[in-house]
């Protein structure tokens, strides 16, 4: 069964931030790790173009009631009609979370993965929060998920 790893962040973002959501698709799909996200746009629809571009899985859970509503890297696209409740499903189907920028969605994304037990790396997100793993680059951020999930004996 391929692992799959939560992406989360705004549905906008700086530059930085998009190039880097991109970069950390790109390194999971390389990886042969699976991607799920909210499958909307920003750091979303970043890390599926990265994943999408090198030959990846992406998965998005979608808020709404129309699979045309995912970004154009969307594989898989899951519709829930949930809203922003979506979140805890995109968190409880994934081996571990990268959250990168965000605001207050990515942060319930956080608290959901921190309640269930799911390691959570932040890159340009929450670092603050208690329980969480900082990193400082793409690759830094995809070691450090892979390692965590590695080390518990999820795989």
């Amino acid at each position: 069964m391929q692992k799959l790893i939560a992406v989360i962040g705004g549905s906008s973002c700086s530059p930085e931030d998009y190039l880097l959501a991109e970069k950390v698709g790109r390194l999971l799909a390389k990886k042969d790790i699976g991607i799920i996200c909210g499958g909307m746009s920003g750091v979303m629809e970043a890390v599926c173009k990265g994943a999408h571009e090198a030959g990846g899985i992406t998965i998005g859970i979608l808020p709404g009631n129309d699979p045309a509503d995912a970004n154009q890297y969307v594989a898989i696209p899951i519709v829930t009609g949930m809203g922003i409740s979506r979140n805890i499903i995109i968190v409880r189907s994934a081996d571990a979370c990268i959250a990168i920028s965000g605001k207050y969605g990515t942060l319930s994304e956080i608290a959901y993965a921190l309640q269930l037990g799911k390691p959570v790396i932040t890159l340009n997100s929450w670092n603050e929060i208690p329980g969480t793993t900082p990193s400082s680059s793409a690759e830094d951020a995809v070691n450090l998920a892979i390692s965590i999930i590695q080390n518990e004996k999820r795989w």
